[in-house]
C-alpha cells in the first residue's frame, strides 16, 4: 500500500472529534476537489504488517484503552483492505474510515465517516454508499445539504468550509449554525484541530 502518513493525535471532526486516534493517511484520490486542503499525492509503500507495527508504536503504553484509528486520505477505498482491517482489529483497535463514497468499503469496518462531493463534482461523483456512521457534509453557503436526504446516516454533520479568509470563514460559520437551527436533524462539526494547531 502506498501510505502519505501515519501519525497521532485528536480527531478534529465530526462524532469522535476530540478523541485521541491514530491516523492512517493512504496516498491518492479518485477525485480532485479544487477546495481540498489535504496534502496526498505522495507516500511510502508499507504492507500492511508494516502499517499494523507502526499504528502499534504510536499508541500510549499509559492507557487502558486502545485509541481509535482513523484510516483517511485521499480517498482509502482505493487500497483499504478487509485483511488490513482485520490486522489492525487483531491488535485491538476500533477502525473508522473516512471516504467520499464513491466506491465500496470492506464490510469490517467498525465506523464509516462519509464525506461525498457530488455538489461540488457531479454525477461523476455521486457516492454509492447509501448508508453510514456518519454523514459530514462540507457547507460553503451556497449548496443545499438536503441533497443528501436519502443518504442513511445515524449521525449528520455540516461542516463550514476553509476558505482560507477569515471573514469569509466566519460568514460561513454563521450560516452553518443558522442552518442547522433550522434543520436540528444536522449538528455542526469545527475542525478543532485547525483552531488549537495540532495535525
Amino acid at each position: 500500500m502506498l501510505v502519505n502518513e501515519i501519525f497521532y493525535s485528536l480527531q478534529g471532526e465530526g462524532y469522535h472529534s476530540g478523541t485521541p486516534a491514530v491516523f492512517v493517511r493512504l496516498s491518492g484520490c479518485n477525485l480532485r476537489c479544487p477546495f481540498c486542503d489535504t496534502q496526498h499525492g505522495h507516500g511510502t509503500e508499507m504492507s500492511e504488517q508494516e502499517i499494523v507495527v507502526a499504528v502499534k508504536l504510536l499508541i500510549p503504553h499509559s492507557s487502558p484503552l486502545t485509541p481509535l484509528v482513523v484510516v483517511t486520505g485521499g480517498e482509502p477505498a482505493l487500497q483499504l483492505t478487509a485483511s488490513l482491517v482485520e490486522a489492525l482489529h487483531a491488535v485491538g483497535e476500533r477502525v473508522a474510515v473516512e471516504t467520499n463514497g464513491t466506491l465500496p468499503l470492506p464490510g469490517n469496518v467498525d465506523w464509516v465517516t462519509l464525506s461525498p462531493k457530488s455538489l461540488w463534482l457531479g454525477e461523476e461523483a455521486a457516492p454509492v454508499l447509501t448508508r453510514a456512521d456518519e454523514l459530514k457534509v462540507l457547507f460553503d453557503g451556497g449548496h443545499d445539504p438536503a441533497a443528501y436526504d436519502h443518504i442513511d446516516a445515524t449521525h449528520r454533520f455540516l461542516q463550514p468550509m476553509d476558505t482560507g479568509d477569515a471573514a469569509r470563514n466566519a460568514a460561513l460559520m454563521r450560516q452553518a449554525a443558522d442552518y442547522c437551527l433550522r434543520h436540528p436533524q444536522w449538528r455542526l462539526s469545527l475542525q478543532i484541530h485547525k483552531i488549537i494547531d495540532i495535525p
